[in-house]
């Protein structure tokens, strides 16, 4: 039996990667140091450990006692926005967090890391964005993330460390930090209807993206490694129709029953259009079945309403207050980050 390390499991994309690893067969260790996730998401049959990529003794520790086959690196405080006014925060989770794992598995000679990197790596104005495109990311976790990528491909140069990189884009679906105010837009839109609130746009809402179902996205990454001809390269993973975040927000109410309330505040220093081209994922992997957006927010919908609004750690600790939207300032005189 393979045995796999999943990073960020009791989170979104992590708990369902981690799920589909353990019905592939593999006996999972879930580590999560909860930031952003919750306990009750580590699916049965996985054995949660509490604890940060960043801890660089914990890693080491764990690494010698279960010599993992696989790593599946889904850990990453992911907000593009709110990562220009958190850079240290951003740089000791997304990158030397990542470099912790990647020395691990080449010292434990792990068979493969699989990364979740991110669209954000490729910047602005480059449409659709295709895996042959050098990387231009503009804000800091894009920058941390393309860092991590060259990382991985020294690290099997001069080691022969096996990776696949996938760059999923606008995920949603169950299991998504609905209490996070500073990414996840279906979440967010989300926890403001149930909360009788109106949803915020940034800007004039006609920003595209192309929002991916969890079910588009998490059984690729969890059977990467049975894919040696996915080792050492680098895949789009998401949906192929991009959507105005105003046509989102009806979405989101039409699930709720509700007539769509936006407030629209300033907009803010974000690329304004990106979607991605997925004819190399489709070349590996095949054609997956798209879930429409309608079908794919009814489903979260039914979960959240479920579940309830539940906040994680509140953020705290930006390190840089200027030019940060008004509707983050609050955060500014807090004291710590969470991690």
């Amino acid at each position: 039996m393979s045995k796999s390390l999943v990073t960020g499991a009791a989170g979104f994309i992590g708990s369902h990667v981690a799920r589909h690893c353990l019905a592939l067969g593999h006996e999972v260790i879930a580590l999560d140091d909860l930031s952003g996730g919750f306990p009750d998401q580590v699916p049965e049959g996985a054995v949660f450990v509490e604890g940060s990529v960043t801890d660089h003794g914990l890693l080491d520790r764990l690494f010698e006692e279960h010599r993992f086959d696989y790593v599946y690196h889904l850990a990453a405080y992911a907000a593009e926005g709110l990562s220009h006014f958190i850079r240290r925060f951003n740089y000791t989770n997304n990158v030397i967090g990542s470099v912790n794992l990647i020395n691990n598995a080449v010292r434990h000679e792990a068979k493969c890391l699989v990364f979740t990197s991110s669209i954000a790596v490729y910047g602005a104005g480059r449409l659709p964005m295709t895996e042959e495109m050098t990387p231009q990311p503009e804000d800091p976790y894009g920058i941390a993330k393309y860092a991590v990528e060259l990382d991985l491909r020294a690290a099997r140069a001069m080691f022969g460390l096996n990776y696949a990189i996938f760059r999923p884009h606008n995920v949603y679906g169950e299991h998504q930090n609905i209490g996070d105010r500073y990414r996840n837009v279906v979440g967010i839109f989300m926890n403001q209807i149930m909360q009788g609130r109106p949803m915020t746009v940034f800007g004039d809402g006609e920003q595209t993206r192309a929002f991916s179902y969890i079910d588009e996205v998490a059984p690729i990454i969890a059977g990467s490694v049975e894919k040696p001809e996915a080792w050492g390269e680098v895949f789009n993973l998401g949906a192929d129709r991009p959507y105005p975040v105003n046509h989102l927000a009806e979405v989101v109410a039409q699930a709720f029953g509700v007539e769509p309330r936006i407030q629209h505040l300033a907009a803010r220093h974000e690329v304004v259009h990106a979607y991605a081209s997925h004819e190399k994922v489709t070349r590996v992997f095949g054609r997956q079945e798209p879930v429409p957006l309608e079908e794919g927010i009814r489903r979260m919908a039914a979960w959240a309403l479920a579940k309830g609004p539940r906040a994680s750690r509140e953020f705290k600790g930006v390190e840089v207050s200027k030019n940060l939207p008004a509707s983050w300032q609050e955060a500014v005189h807090q004291e710590k980050p969470p991690g």
